[in-house]
């Protein structure tokens, strides 16, 4: 009988070395990759180190954004995502139904859309893969240029994201609203002229990164006065105590009675909602779950999206 020569582990870099390295390719911060993998960023650092010394050469370089694969790096994450593969067949296989996808996904979103479309779309998705984790972050934001720490960015308005992939989700609207004790209060305006004697309720201009969202960009008369605030929440809230006409996503409030549409023929603003990410985080299946969850939240949303 013919012997099976055995084989030399010591020849091969270390799975988990290799999947650490995803990992880094994925967040781009030794930091996250840390806290997600529950470990310490020095442990992360002599894990990297090990790896590049087996395979003769640096998987990684530094640059302002963040860390980024180098050729050798790039070869090695293609063998780590097929480990990732193989072990997630494996787990499919010995599945009792506890769910296939498992692992952390870290989302960075506005506050709006991570509580009205995200939050609802991943707990959908948990329900189906209870060993899925998710962390949401929210942030009201452009685009990152490194996306560091996060595996996927969701966005409003113009991206300029030359270092990321992006995928289009939706469009929505942004329009006025009242309380209608405002209006009974302050009188209906019956132009946009007629804007400059009410209060208004925006985004603090001098802390937002969007520009699209806030009333300086919007081409409407400046207000007697104003309340603003970083959460969207805080505006609605202040839109329905009575404290001035906000810029809303309509999504958010339209239909109802507390909010009252203000000049809804004269003005509407169309903006989109990307995902933006590394490559490599979108060749993650429990990333593509998670946007592919996120397009259904959408489509189930359609007509409060374009209303």
């Amino acid at each position: 009988m013919k012997e099976t020569a055995a084989v030399d582990f010591k020849r091969f870099p270390s799975p988990d070395d290799l999947l650490i390295l995803l990992t880094v390719a994925r967040l781009g911060r030794f930091t996250a990759v840390a806290q997600a993998l529950e470990t310490s960023h020095t442990t992360i650092s002599r894990r990297i180190l090990a790896l590049d010394k087996r395979l003769g050469g640096r998987t990684l370089e530094r640059n302002p954004h963040g860390w980024e694969l180098t050729e050798l790096g790039r070869q090695a994450v293609r063998a780590a995502e097929g480990i990732e593969h193989s072990l997630g067949d494996l787990a499919a296989s010995l599945d009792t139904g506890s769910g296939s996808l498992a692992g952390l996904v870290r989302v960075n979103t506005s506050d709006g859309f991570g509580a009205a479309i995200a939050a609802p779309a991943l707990v959908r998705l948990q329900r189906s893969h209870p060993q899925l984790k998710v962390e949401l972050l929210s942030a009201t934001r452009k685009v990152s240029q490194n996306r560091s720490g996060v595996d996927l960015e969701i966005v409003a308005g113009h991206i300029d994201a030359s270092r990321a992939e992006t995928v289009f989700l939706t469009d929505y609207f942004l329009r006025l609203y009242a309380s209608p004790e405002y209006l009974k209060t302050k009188g209906t305006p019956a132009s946009a002229m007629d804007l400059q004697r009410h209060t208004f309720v925006s985004y603090v201009e001098s802390a937002l990164q969007i520009a699209e969202l806030g009333h300086r960009s919007s081409a409407l008369s400046e207000p007697a006065a104003a309340f603003q605030a970083t959460s969207i929440f805080a505006q609605i809230e202040a839109v329905r105590g009575h404290g001035g006409i906000g810029i809303l996503p309509s999504f958010m409030v339209c239909g109802q009675p507390d909010f009252v549409p203000v000049l809804p023929a004269a003005f509407e603003r169309r903006l989109s909602f990307w995902a933006a990410a590394r490559p490599e985080s979108l060749r993650s299946a429990a990333v593509q779950a998670v946007i592919g969850a996120i397009l259904q939240e959408t489509r189930l949303r359609r007509d409060a999206l374009a209303a």
